[in-house]
């Protein structure tokens, strides 16, 4: 079993990312494998709605391999789980990584069906609620369980030292970790079962116009 780290930071051994190694330390610890993709500190286009990703790419992004929105797509095929992390901006994610995920989840969220999904983020002193809440909409909107923790997941600090300090924003990581693999060993035992996915109906789209 696999699990894809997100990194949706511009630095790459900040505080979302002690965040995120901190959860790693516990699935490491229950045999799950964990590979990492760092949002990084390059520009990320948001989405202009061109619909290419579902008629001449078929579940890329026409942009994508410019910033990385397909090689995160391909990563996403690979795995069995996720760990979406951000620092907050303003309360709400950083740019970057909402730019990224609005493109990866309309060109390909059938990527991600079905796959465990766990969100924090780590903030200086507030926004930490209203930033998780809005990345919470993504593994909602493609079918994913959401594992959670104890407490609403993040971490406070403006440095890794200072996160490092918040034991209990650290206990919380901890939790979401051992809950991610206990979650996908669910999962795999019952796919050896013979449990199936859910029946999917077919798409309604209603916008309300008379």
């Amino acid at each position: 079993m696999k699990v894809l780290l997100v990194n949706g930071s511009s630095k790459k051994k900040g505080c979302t990312a002690t965040a995120l190694a901190e959860v790693e330390q516990e699935l490491n610890r229950e045999g799950i494998e964990t590979v990492w993709f760092h949002v990084g500190s390059q520009t990320v286009r948001g989405c202009i709605g061109c619909e290419q990703c579902h008629k001449a790419r078929k579940g890329e992004c026409v942009f994508g391999d410019e910033d990385g929105v397909n090689e995160l797509i391909s990563l996403a095929e690979e795995c069995d789980g996720f760990v979406f992390g951000s620092p907050v901006h303003f309360a709400a994610l950083s740019g970057s990584i909402t730019s990224l995920l609005d493109r990866v989840f309309y060109a390909s969220s059938k990527s991600f069906y079905y796959k465990p999904a766990a969100c924090l983020v780590s903030c200086r002193r507030a926004g930490s609620t209203a930033a998780l809440e809005q990345l919470l909409k993504y593994p909602s909107f493609a079918r994913m369980p959401v594992v959670s923790s104890q407490y609403w997941n993040m971490v406070h600090g403006n440095t890794p030292d200072e996160v490092r300090q918040d034991l209990e924003g650290l206990q919380i990581m901890r939790t979401l970790g051992r809950n991610m693999a206990w979650l996908l060993q669910c999962i795999q035992a019952g796919k050896k079962a013979g449990v199936s996915y859910p029946e999917q109906e077919k798409r309604v789209a209603t916008n309300f116009i008379r």
